[in-house]
């Protein structure tokens, strides 16, 4: 058995020096203890011994849920697409380091593009005010008094609008959304949480890293 492990401990070593020359952000002391979280979290999707090719979209959703805290079905799937490049329906293991590069310590740069793909559903390179409506209508509470909750969320599009669409075209194009970000932080994740706050940010590392620390 401890052939077996010092064999796999060469090999995750290799393909960590290798990843964190390609990845922002993590040194090779990082990818190897994401190489392994991620080893772990595929493993427990094995099934009948069909060879998994990484984190499948339901695996994905549950470890943003339960790690990260998100709850918004349409922002995790969103995410899910962000993360999976090459749109195979699964998160490999270089994806996963990529993806959490930006998600964990991504630059106002990364993490703009990162939230302008996953709010762009169809990934036609445009928040529509469709897409829009149905983001900010998952993300707002109902109040149980409101006599058409939908007709203040359409508001609340034109307001954002107003206050992004530099170009004036009715939707938002990645210039729009940046121009609008960059002047106003906040505007990041107008549409929905889509990055981890700083308390998850450190319980994940904490978790994934504690072997560094020792």
């Amino acid at each position: 058995m401890s052939e077996i492990s010092a064999v796999s401990r060469k090999l995750i070593q290799t393909l960590a020096e290798t990843i964190s020359k390609q990845v922002e952000h993590f040194n090779k002391n990082e990818v190897e203890c994401l190489i392994r979280e991620f080893n772990v979290l595929v493993g427990e999707t094995t099934t009948m011994g069909r060879v998994v090719n990484g984190l499948d979209r339901g695996k994905f959703r549950s470890i943003l849920h339960n790690t990260f805290g998100m709850t918004d079905d349409m922002i995790m799937d969103g995410v899910f697409r962000t993360f999976d490049k090459d749109n195979d329906s699964f998160v490999s293991m270089k994806e996963w380091i990529e993806g959490l590069s930006v998600f964990l310590r991504g630059t106002l740069e990364e993490k703009i593009k990162y939230c302008f793909h996953v709010y762009d559903l169809n990934s036609d390179n445009y928040i529509s005010r469709e897409e829009m409506f149905h983001m900010l209508k998952n993300s707002l509470i109902r109040q149980p008094t409101e006599e058409d909750p939908d007709e203040g969320v359409k508001d609340l599009v034109e307001i954002t609008l107003k206050k992004m669409d530099h170009d004036h075209d009715g939707r938002l194009s990645f210039a729009d959304f940046e121009k609008a970000v960059r002047e106003e932080n906040l505007l990041l994740e107008a549409f929905g949480t889509c990055l981890p706050d700083m308390a998850s940010i450190k319980a994940f590392e904490q978790h994934v890293y504690e072997e560094l620390e020792q």
